[in-house]
């Protein structure tokens, strides 16, 4: 088990699934904790678990990151609280899973705010305390759904896609020998990222056993921490899968059209 022991890391999204198994987990590893979660009543509940046991320290802010200008003012007033950052996962995400043509303008704003400009704009506060301290990690959590569209995913694709672009770029622009930038692309995930996207739960049944865990991507994510990775890509065959498609996309589209189209 690694230390992070005077390591602060902030972690959106941090009170279910994946943000979650990466608080329990960085905090067993005596990490300090900076919590954001829209649920003010959640991140109290994860701060007396996190806390109970030990002196684990843990701050927990409440923010709506899918406002841009509460997105703006927690992470302003995080870095006049903290006097140092070493890391930001950034977690928080939603999907809507619809046709493009009924995909309501709110949910399309939602998933763009959200998936997108929320960590642009974390990021833009971010990045020069990283800089002036010559360290960091910052983790953008995308999604395969970036490199492969499917159906009835088209902007939750694209907000992906999107945030996989500004990764790239950020990382060629900013990336050194001691301030590191990660995309994470993930397959389906036993969440509550379905509760929204898949309500009727039947894509959830057909990928069943596909999914992996929050521990299974927590784990993954924690082990290149503070370390230089370009990518983690999980399931392993959907990564190979994407990379297939790159270069034979009309027949993998051909072949793989009712898998495809499962939600």
């Amino acid at each position: 088990m690694r230390d992070f022991t005077d390591k602060t890391i902030i972690i959106t999204g941090a009170t279910s699934g994946i943000g979650r198994a990466l608080a329990t987990n960085l905090s067993e590893m005596n990490a300090r904790l900076i919590l954001i979660s829209r649920s003010e009543k959640k991140l109290n509940q994860l701060y007396d678990q996190l806390t109970s046991k030990s002196a684990k320290t843990v701050y927990v802010y409440a923010a709506d990151l899918t406002n841009s200008h509460a997105c703006k003012a927690v992470f302003e007033k995080i870095i006049n609280d903290h006097h140092k950052i070493d890391a930001v996962i950034n977690n928080a995400g939603i999907g809507v899973f619809e046709y493009a043509h009924l995909t309501q303008t709110e949910d399309m704003l939602h998933m763009f705010q959200l998936n997108l400009f929320s960590i642009v704009e974390s990021i833009k506060i971010l990045l020069p305390i990283f800089k002036k301290q010559s360290f960091g990690h910052i983790i953008n959590i995308a999604s395969i759904a970036g490199k492969m569209a499917t159906p009835k995913a088209s902007i939750y694709s694209a907000s992906k896609s999107a945030l996989i672009a500004y990764t790239n770029a950020l990382r060629l622009e900013s990336e050194t020998d001691r301030l590191f930038i990660t995309t994470v692309n993930l397959g389906p995930v036993k969440t509550n990222f379905f509760k929204r996207a898949d309500p009727s739960g039947s894509y959830q049944k057909q990928v069943a056993r596909y999914m992996l865990t929050p521990d299974d991507v927590a784990n993954k994510i924690i082990k290149v921490l503070f370390k230089r990775k370009r990518e983690i890509n999980l399931p392993w065959w959907m990564a190979f899968g994407t990379k297939i498609h790159y270069l034979f996309p009309t027949l993998i589209e051909r072949l793989f059209r009712s898998q495809f189209s499962k939600k």
